[in-house]
C-alpha cells in the first residue's frame, strides 16, 4: 500500500501554510494528489435567536463565511503553485455543527488525511469536529502535524506506541509505507499485562510482522513511570529524539476523553511532533 489520495483541511488562514507545506512535502514524496478542503465556519447557532430577529444577522454570518472559505481557497491556490505536488482547491461553507459530516464525506475516499493540531491557544472549536470527522466517518489514518514542526517527507525515528488495540493495529498497518522507509521504528509497551498471552515477550509478534516488511524495530518496555501514560510515551519521544508518533487514536469514547482526559487527548495537546493516528 502507499498513499496516492491525500486529503488537508483549512478552516484557518493562520494554520494554513504549517499544513499544506506537510501535506504537499508527503504528496510528493509519494507522488500522491493532494486535495484542500477549505471551509468558511458557519457558526451561526439559530436556535439560540429570539423569535422575529432579523434574518439579515443569519444573512451576514453566511456572507463572511463565504468571503472566508474564498479567501482561504485563494491562498491555498497561492500556495500550492509554489510546490511540485498535483492538488486541487474546493472550498464551502459549513455550520460547526455539520462540519464532520463533510470532512467524512470527502476523507473517505483518500488514503491519509494531514491536520493541524486541534488543541492549544487560538484553535478554532471547529478543528476537533474535522479531526474526529476524518477518524470516525470517514474511516481514514490522520496524521496530526503542529505548526512548528519543519515538514518531513520521511520520518526517520518513528514511535509506535503499542498496547494490542484494534486501534493500534490499524494505525501501524495504515503507517506502513512511512515505517519501511524510517532508520528505526521504535515498539513501545508501557506496562505490559503480567498474565497476558505475550508476557513473555511483549511486542515480540507485532515485532516479527514488521521485520517481514524489511522495517528495522527495536522493541522498548517501559514501567508507567508518571501518572499518564501520554507522559511515559512523550518523554521517551524526547529522549531518543523521534520525529514521529504511529499511536491508534480514541481506544476509550470521545466523551470520556473529553472529560477525564485519555492518551489520545494528551498527545494531541502536548507532542511535538507528527502524529500519525486511526481509528
Amino acid at each position: 500500500m502507499s498513499f496516492k489520495s491525500i486529503l488537508t483541511v483549512a478552516t484557518d488562514h493562520d494554520l494554513l501554510p504549517s499544513t499544506l507545506a506537510h501535506a504537499a512535502s508527503v504528496a510528493e514524496a509519494y507522488d500522491a494528489h493532494l486535495g484542500a478542503l477549505c471551509f468558511g465556519v458557519d457558526r451561526t447557532q439559530t436556535g439560540y435567536y429570539y423569535a422575529g430577529a432579523n434574518a439579515m444577522v443569519l444573512q451576514e454570518t453566511l456572507q463572511r463565511a463565504t468571503a472566508e472559505a474564498e479567501a482561504l481557497a485563494e491562498a491555498a491556490r497561492a500556495a500550492l503553485d509554489k510546490t511540485n505536488a498535483v492538488w486541487s482547491v474546493d472550498h464551502g461553507v459549513a455550520q460547526l455543527a455539520d462540519i464532520g459530516r463533510h470532512v467524512a464525506s470527502r476523507a473517505r475516499f483518500t488514503d491519509l488525511v494531514v491536520l493541524p493540531q486541534p488543541y492549544g491557544d487560538g484553535k478554532g472549536v471547529e478543528l476537533e469536529p474535522v479531526l474526529e470527522g476524518a477518524l470516525f466517518e470517514g474511516q481514514v489514518p490522520v496524521m496530526v502535524v503542529p505548526d512548528t514542526v519543519e515538514p518531513a517527507t520521511s520520518p526517520k525515528r518513528i514511535v509506535v506506541g503499542w498496547n494490542e488495540s484494534n486501534e493500534a493495529l490499524r494505525a501501524l498497518r495504515s503507517a506502513m509505507p512511512l515505517l519501511v522507509e524510517a532508520d528505526t521504528v521504535h515498539v513501545v509497551v508501557i506496562d505490559p499485562p503480567k498474565h497476558g498471552p505475550n508476557r513473555s515477550d511483549p511486542g515480540g509478534m507485532v515485532s516479527e510482522f514488521l521485520a517481514r516488511h524489511g522495517v528495522k524495530t527495536e522493541i522498548d518496555v517501559l514501567a508507567k513511570t508518571l501518572p499518564r501514560v501520554s507522559d511515559v510515551m512523550l518523554r521517551h519521544v524526547s529522549d531518543i529524539n523521534a520525529d514521529m508518533v504511529v499511536m491508534g487514536a480514541y481506544g476509550h469514547s470521545r466523551f470520556r476523553e473529553a472529560i477525564l482526559g485519555g492518551a489520545t487527548r494528551n498527545m494531541l495537546e502536548q507532542a511535538g511532533v507528527t502524529v500519525f493516528m486511526a481509528h
